[in-house]
């Protein structure tokens, strides 16, 4: 049997963890697991072997972090995945996965690795794991699907291999930068893997709920890969207290819901998988019946074009728009980001960019435009361009899965746009005209559309991935065939069964009193059963239409929507043009909505009437508090919290060097002192923890990662430090954690002491004799300020 009909048509054991078994044999905290590949391979093999014996059918080899972002030894990355291999193979293990983790680093804009840094990286280990007789690639352990799609493309572009990849989720069913299992199921099986799933961070128990929410979409084999349960503290080691025969009775369940791929992560044994093996001996593997459904996502977030109407902004277009084109030219994104959050804000659930101008480098500017828009807010995006280049560039670095605007029944136009649609597992638009041009009747441009949703499926892009635009001819010129479109969507949908977009505005070119024709028209083509129209969110007659329309057509529950929009409609609209709205915006504004390139300007002007320190107090302050509310209410996530923080950062900078101009210190509300402790190398979650602190006003001293624990001490001591943050990843590292406690109070300094990161929790808190626990970054901000009397 080959790897793929294994993985395919079986159920399939993985081994458990790696690490786990080699800190039972020697391994020591801060010591590089990969680099036993070469120092002490029979270690490695003869826990292969165990595995094997135990009834694992597929070996991870030892290569999770043996990238060029964590392999800091003597060997390349080539030397620790060619023995990573050849130990798997030497072991006997009838499959060897090359095992790829996360770089540890955040992707741009929240952090600094650009999507083709991390393409690279993954590309050399994954060309290399080929090379050297990998049957499989295995991705773990990921939580940001921006990053998994980088390696899934090294993957896919580069090796033969079948791939597999894993999300860890939080307890709060979350990845750590705010992914849902739906939107990673959608977005990780439109690229091409061979199976999905989970793993880490919690037990098979805590696991079921993201299990089920996987399976009901997965049209892949599903993969789950849990930890022994939640570690806990016994004495002074970390231990977890599961049994296998706990551990298997879940997975079992797991087994007979649809799972087909089972295996074990941090803190399983050979005996949890023999026992795994015991469980689902007899099992067969479970039909799924995932459910069909015509959906966008974004790096956070799923749009589904089901029984709803949903709009689509389209104000990210230069044509009719001076100021837009002149932003374009001018490389201004900040105003093209304004014009995305404004949208949002008005009611968007997905925005159409295009960048179409002849004189610019239309692939490069949509690079550009997408790297900024989906960094600072959630929306799923429809990539809009007459250039295949343009498109397939907005398709590849698109975090999520986008819609493409669009193909059109030409043979030249399917045979250019539907293999990019294929590769990236894109929706893809169709416009109903082919080389005849616009048929003029709706039979016409349903025979159109047939021939592309026919042409699409004979790609392989799924019927629910094709949506049909009818086109809409514009009143003045071609009266008569205003009526043949809302007909023809009446008959793709019957004949089809598919949904439809539609850009109602050209509908009243050359008459007067537009929004009078399109926002009846809207209505109409609601009537015949438009899923989705192109328009503009910010015409307040427009959404008013949508809103009527969803609570005539029972989409707005309860009238909910219709209700709470209400009292706005008599106020103005803050950003009714798209074109002086930042004049009028406040800086709270400004900073909750992430605008970190208004943040400044604005800055430099309030100092010209307030105080400095009254601008923090009564600006910054309060919308980092409403940014923080939102945070921890799961109403926005992790990149949106770096944006608003970005803003912040920005605006301070003004007022720093305000005060330092006038000889004035900036005032700190006091000195904090941040260390990932020694032996641990992940920094991310303490660098979130440093923003967010200096945010507020606090001085903080950064003492990096894999701090020792003498330096430490030294510096609390030279800087009189009171207040100190410790952060961890690894359970292996918590005990370093405790011991860099116990020297600061043996060393006779009086320090209070907060801790946090990924394996962390109250119970460890207290363990390691810290005074409180904060699970993230703005819980920190909380202590800091109840610590330092700070009432905010």
């Amino acid at each position: 049997m080959d790897i793929v009909s294994l993985i395919r048509e079986h159920i399939a054991v993985f081994d458990g963890g790696m690490g786990t078994m080699l800190q039972q044999r020697g391994l020591l905290v801060g010591d590089l697991p990969e680099v036993y590949n070469i120092t002490h391979p029979e270690i490695v093999m003869g826990i292969h072997r165990d595995y094997v014996k135990a009834g694992a059918q597929i070996i991870t080899a030892n290569t999770f972090q043996a990238n060029e972002y964590k392999l800091h030894c003597e060997y390349s990355v080539e030397d620790v995945i060619e023995a990573g291999i050849r130990n798997g193979r030497e072991a006997g293990a009838p499959f060897v996965a090359l095992d790829i983790g996360p770089l540890g680093q955040l992707m741009e804009p929240m952090g600094t690795v650009s999507f083709e840094e991390a393409y690279e990286v993954f590309k050399r280990q994954m060309v290399c794991g080929e090379k050297c007789g990998a049957d499989l690639i295995l991705m773990e352990t990921f939580s940001d699907p921006y990053e998994a799609k980088a390696a899934i493309l090294a993957a896919k572009e580069s090796t033969s291999l079948p791939v597999i990849c894993t999300l860890t989720y939080q307890e709060d069913g979350r990845t750590f930068v705010g992914c849902d299992p739906i939107t990673a199921t959608l977005t990780l099986q439109s690229l091409g893997v061979d199976a999905l799933g989970v793993n880490c961070s919690l037990g098979p128990k805590e696991m079921l709920p993201v299990v089920e929410q996987i399976l009901t979409y997965a049209k892949v084999p599903v993969i789950v890969q849990a930890n022994a349960g939640l570690p806990v503290m016994q004495g002074d080691e970390t231990v977890y207290v599961i049994t296998p025969q706990e551990f298997a009775h879940y997975v079992a369940e797991m087994v007979k819901m649809g799972v087909r791929l089972v295996g074990g992560c941090c803190g399983t044994t050979p005996d949890f998988i023999r026992e795994v093996v015991a469980n689902i001996a007899g099992l067969s593997p479970v039909p799924t019946a995932p459910k069909k459904v015509t959906a966008l996502t974004s790096g956070t977030k799923t749009v589904m074009l089901d029984d709803k109407i949903t709009v689509i902004g389209e104000r990210i277009n230069p044509t009719g728009k001076p100021k837009m084109k002149a932003a374009l030219r001018e490389n201004r994104l900040e105003y093209i980001v304004g014009e995305a959050i404004d949208q949002e804000a008005a009611g968007s659930e997905i925005l159409d960019i295009n960048v179409g101008l002849p004189e610019i480098d239309e692939p490069a500017v949509m690079r550009s435009v997408i790297r900024e828009v989906q960094g600072t807010m959630g929306l799923p995006l429809q990539i809009d361009s007459s250039d295949p280049a343009a498109i397939e560039t907005g398709v590849r670095f698109c975090n999520g899965r986008p819609l493409i605007n669009s193909v059109n029944g030409k043979a030249e136009s399917m045979a250019s746009i539907f293999p990019i649609v294929k590769k990236y597992g894109a929706l893809v638009l169709g416009l109903a005209l082919d080389e005849k041009g616009i048929p003029s009747t709706a039979e016409g441009r349903l025979a159109v559309a047939r021939h592309i949703v026919e042409t699409a499926e004979s790609y392989g892009i799924p019927r629910e991935d094709v949506l049909i635009d009818c086109l809409v001819l514009t009143a003045s010129a071609q009266q008569a065939q205003v009526m043949e479109t809302l007909k023809a969507i009446k008959l793709v949908k019957q004949e089809l069964g598919v949904k439809t977009v539609l850009g109602v505005s050209n509908v009243s070119f050359g008459l007067p009193n537009r929004e009078s024709l399109n926002a009846t028209f809207l209505a109409a083509a609601f009537g015949a059963g438009l899923d989705a129209p192109i328009l503009n969110p910010l015409s307040t007659r427009y959404m008013e239409v949508v809103r009527c329309f969803r609570v005539l057509d029972n989409e707005d529950s309860g009238a909910e929507d219709y209700i709470a929009s209400q009292p706005d409609q008599t106020a103005p609209s803050p950003t009714s043009t798209g074109t002086d709205s930042g004049e009028s915006r406040s800086l709270k504004d400004i900073i909750i909505q992430g605008r970190k390139d208004e943040s400044a300007p604005r800055v430099t002007e309030m100092l010209a009437t307030m105080a400095p320190l009254d601008i923090v107090n009564g600006h910054f302050i309060p919308a980092l508090d409403t940014v923080g509310q939102r945070f921890e209410k799961g109403q926005l996530f992790l990149p949106q919290l770096m944006q608003s923080a970005e803003a912040v950062k920005k605006a301070f900078s003004i007022i720093k060097a305000h005060l330092e101009s006038s000889g004035t210190k900036p005032e700190s509300k006091g000195k904090i002192l941040i260390a990932t402790v020694k032996g641990d190398i992940h920094d991310i979650g303490k660098n979130i923890v440093k923003m967010i602190l200096e945010n507020y006003g606090y001085d903080v001293i950064d003492l990096g990662k894999d701090v020792p624990i003498e330096t430490v001490v030294d510096t609390i001591r030279k800087e009189d430090i009171k207040l100190v943050g410790l952060s961890a990843l690894m359970t292996t590292t918590v005990k370093n954690m405790k011991e860099t406690i116990a020297a600061v109070k043996d060393a006779g300094l009086s320090c209070t002491f907060i801790v946090g990161g990924a394996v962390l929790n109250p119970e460890y808190a207290s363990f390691v004799g810290a005074d409180y626990y904060a699970r993230d970054a703005m819980e920190s901000v909380t202590i800091a300020n109840r610590f330092f009397g700070v009432n905010n």
